[in-house]
């Protein structure tokens, strides 16, 4: 039943992004049928209030999946030079993944925060062209939702490999049952 829990937040942590990167580049479209002056490098463009609205949505999931996969799967973090050195590979991967996430989410949240700003109401924009902000950061959540999954994964992993570590007796007679 646990393992279960774990394959369900795992699939709703991808499904999460994976609608965010659809929604994100579907907001992309939206901005591009909006009407646009151009003249050389310059443009001006009325804002979309589609690609606003698919924007935040896209946004909160992306934040939503982040905070999914982080709150629910712990900490595991590597402090030192030493612990790198004497920590298991599945540990090494959990916090790699982890900061590749980060590093991702951060990004992908600027991009999209930023095109649905450019597509807010109150907003014409003028000046030079600065297109396929959602497009980038829809793209982006799908990496974010492989990085965040492979986090997921790996730091129960680590916690659970840790619990059996501190209770080997109750694991050896758990995995005899």
């Amino acid at each position: 039943m646990v393992k279960m829990v774990y394959y369900i937040v795992g699939l709703l942590i991808m499904v999460m992004d994976v609608v965010a990167g659809i929604l994100g580049i579907q907001a992309e479209f939206a901005q591009n049928k909006a009407i646009t002056l151009r003249l050389w490098i310059f443009e001006c463009t009325h804002p979309s209030y589609e690609a606003f609205k698919l924007g935040t949505v896209a946004t909160v999931l992306l934040t939503l999946a982040h905070v999914a996969a982080v709150m629910l799967s712990g900490c595991v973090c590597i402090g030192s030079k030493e612990e790198l050195d004497q920590s298991s590979n599945i540990k090494r991967l959990a916090a790699a993944s982890h900061v590749l996430a980060w590093v991702i989410m951060v990004i992908a949240f600027l991009m999209l925060i930023s095109g649905t700003i450019s597509n807010s109401r109150s907003r014409q924009n003028c000046g030079i062209s600065n297109h396929h902000h959602l497009s980038i950061g829809g793209i982006l959540c799908f990496v974010h939702g492989l990085f965040a999954v492979t986090y997921y994964i790996s730091a129960t992993a680590v916690i659970q490999e840790g619990k059996k570590l501190k209770h080997p007796a109750t694991a050896g007679a758990a995995a005899n049952a």
